[in-house]
């Protein structure tokens, strides 16, 4: 009989070979949540910096190129920053100042329609279907005016939180600037420095990747614009052919809250219905809800996902889950940074996995031309287009 340890058959584990499988894989996949739990706690808790800092990059994003065009027509790049600060704080300045302006010559008229709004709706509660008594209507009004009363020190202590709110938000903004204006002038060293944690073997690919990334960061804010500027048109339109009070700048107003995703629009169209009721009365209101609501699907279902999922070659339900699931997790601020943080991450995985972008020079990649978000791989390509 022999006693080779070669004819031994190896001792099989009484563990079966799934049951080890899907430990080894949960177990990792426990790790990973594990970490992204703790950077998310990290991030939430330094939201009032990485926000500001976020909303910069993409502030850069847009105006990158403008710096660069100045620049190829010889203006120094300090003043080519300053310019383009200048101008876009302008524009910005220029369009809230018209819609504020506006707002505020056309309030008395509305305060005048107002008032007859409140008559007509009191006369139709007295006369109409429901015959309350003058008697009823002041107890309602004294009963209003009873709760308003007994909830003063409620009402003062958020107006005392939104003081605080607003004074957090105007230094946010400052820290916006203050970012924005360094990556516009000094944003190519500060990629290079950063560049310089990579290890000198795959640091030509990181940079390559972090090229493709920005350049999909572009084309997201070119497609956000393009939005923006449909939803303005179909409901400014609207507005104006049903003679709506303030329709231009309630398109103006459309425009600036389009880049916040769904509550952007929510507030945009409760204005123009709100105005609508009060200046033209309840049909026209009817009618201006049924024109936001169709644009705001037009939106939601055809223009985000499809022009968006163009833009940064991602599937139209990607875009439409990052947005649902950055407004669960991180509200307005998660809802208007999902998208562009998924198209970064899809760019950058997909130069990186890429054999096409191994032989790519970094300097070949120029981030103002949307079709450098991706490698020239024309199976991913149509794919995405798809």
């Amino acid at each position: 009989m022999s006693t080779d340890r070669g004819d031994v058959p190896p001792e099989r584990s009484p563990i079966p070979a799934v049951l080890r499988v899907s430990a080894a894989l949960s177990w990792r996949f426990l790790v990973v949540v594990a970490a992204l739990y703790v950077i998310g706690v990290i991030f939430s808790r330094l939201a009032a910096l990485v926000v500001p800092l976020a909303i910069a990059l993409l502030l850069a994003a847009l105006l990158a190129p403008a710096v660069g065009f100045l620049m190829a027509h010889r203006v120094p790049r300090g003043l080519a920053t300053v310019l383009v600060l200048v101008g876009g704080l302008l524009v910005l300045g220029g369009m809230l100042t018209f819609v504020v302006v506006t707002f505020v010559n056309g309030l008395p008229d509305l305060a005048a329609q107002l008032a007859r709004s409140i008559d007509t709706i009191s006369g139709w509660l007295v006369n109409g279907p429901l015959q309350l008594s003058e008697t009823q209507l002041r107890d309602f009004a004294d009963r209003i005016l009873k709760t308003l009363q007994d909830n003063q020190s409620g009402i003062t202590t958020g107006a005392i939180t939104t003081a605080a709110t607003v004074g957090e938000t105007l230094a946010e903004m400052l820290l916006v600037l203050f970012a924005l204006a360094f990556l516009l002038y000094d944003g190519p060293r500060i990629w290079q420095f950063l560049l310089r944690v990579v290890p000198d073997g795959p640091r030509r690919r990181v940079d390559v990747a972090g090229r493709r990334s920005l350049a999909a960061l572009v084309s997201y804010v070119r497609a956000t614009g393009a939005v923006a500027v449909v939803d303005a048109i179909g409901i400014g339109i609207g507005l104006a052919v049903l003679r709506v009070p303030l329709a231009v700048p309630l398109a103006a107003l459309v425009f600036i809250c389009a880049f916040v995703p769904i509550f952007g629009a929510v507030v945009a169209g409760a204005v123009a219905v709100l105005i609508a009721l009060v200046a033209n009365g309840p049909l026209t209101a009817v009618i201006v809800l049924i024109i936001v609501i169709a644009v705001n699907q037009l939106e939601s279902h055809i223009l985000q996902p499809f022009l968006l999922g163009r833009a940064v070659k991602l599937h139209p339900l990607a875009v439409v889950l990052a947005i649902a699931a950055g407004l669960l997790v991180a509200g307005i601020a998660g809802a208007l940074l999902a998208v562009p943080l998924l198209a970064v991450l899809n760019s950058a995985i997909r130069s990186l996995r890429s054999e096409a972008d191994e032989h790519v020079s970094p300097a070949d990649v120029h981030t103002s031309q949307p079709e450098e978000s991706g490698p020239d791989e024309p199976g991913l390509d149509t794919e995405a287009e798809k």
